[in-house]
């Protein structure tokens, strides 16, 4: 997860409609749906750049020194019901969310988007690096982002 915000998966209708069928952790909707939205990412956190995930890299390490400071236990990324992959991102989100705290702390200019890659699935056949639920998410924290 990639904090708090509204969620889309990009290009990719079926999965985006797999999740509100069945979403980790949370209650199934009686009538899912998806929408479809024209997105100006805007200052993305984007972690497919190398310099983001090094912002990334920092935060966990500030949080982590944060948490042993002061005996606090950090959060932890958990499968879902009837799966492997860490879908319950708790872990994650705290460190997106810190992240965002440090941004604001600084006086920096707000993400108003964050965008990755999410592996999830089982293997489309042995020893493959494709899987069946791999997904480039969007989270949009700025609604202005949406068009």
């Amino acid at each position: 997860m990639a904090g708090k915000g509204y969620y889309f998966w990009e290009n990719n209708y079926e999965r985006a409609l797999d999740f509100a069928n069945n979403p980790p952790g949370k209650t199934k909707s009686t009538k899912p749906s998806v929408l479809g939205a024209v997105i100006d990412l805007q200052s993305c956190l984007d972690f497919l750049d190398t310099d983001y995930l090094r912002l990334v890299q920092y935060s966990y390490q500030s949080l982590e020194l944060i948490a042993s400071k002061f005996e606090l236990e950090l959060p932890v990324n958990r499968s879902g019901k009837g799966t492997k992959d860490l879908v319950l991102r708790n872990l994650d989100c705290a460190v997106i969310e810190h992240l965002h705290s440090i941004q604001q702390a600084s006086k920096f200019r707000p993400f108003g988007s964050a965008r990755g890659v999410f592996v999830e699935g089982a293997e489309l056949y042995p020893g493959a690096g494709f899987h069946e639920k791999n997904h480039v998410q969007i989270c949009i924290r700025n609604p202005n982002c949406i068009k």
